[in-house]
């Protein structure tokens, strides 16, 4: 018994979350970045904060924008960029990519590709929390400003 019960509840939320991935839904969200896990060969810590703004054009396909602050022990990084992400409607699982110009001091600016791997980890039908390991390889400067991280955020879906 307790296992259809089990079953059943996530049937439910399985069909609660596929929902929100559907065409004309709008998205936003903000998160920390960094987390003290993120790591660069210039700066060995970083701590950020992003915001997201999205609207899914397909099911499961959602284009967004984003801004970015990060702040490191020298420097503070102001980044914007637009991506893309698929959602696997099954589980939440996502993947996404994107391009963002990064302004590090007066002299360095980074354009920079940006793969992530996320969940959408619904509390209920419309607000999630995402942890997502991300890669932000550097075109410019490769060795020096590509980072890897680890950002959670809270996302709102409408």
């Amino acid at each position: 018994m307790k296992k259809l019960f089990l079953a059943m509840l996530l049937a439910v939320i399985a069909v609660s979350a596929n929902a929100q991935f559907e065409k004309n839904t709008k998205y936003l969200s903000a998160s920390l970045s960094g987390l003290n896990l993120s790591y660069s060969s210039n700066e060995k810590v970083t701590l950020g904060v992003d915001l997201f703004s999205g609207y899914f054009v397909e099911d499961a396909w959602m284009i967004y924008a984003k801004a970015g602050y990060d702040h490191t022990r020298h420097t503070d990084n102001v980044s914007a960029g637009l991506g893309v992400r698929y959602y696997f409607k099954q589980n939440g699982v996502y993947m996404g990519t994107g391009v963002q110009y990064e302004h590090i001091t007066k002299n360095v600016n980074n354009i920079q590709l940006c793969p992530e791997v996320g969940y959408a980890f619904f509390l209920n039908k419309h607000v999630t929390v995402e942890p997502a390991v991300y890669y932000d390889m550097s075109l410019n400067d490769f060795a020096d400003g590509s980072k890897v991280g680890f950002k959670v955020g809270v996302g709102v879906y409408f």
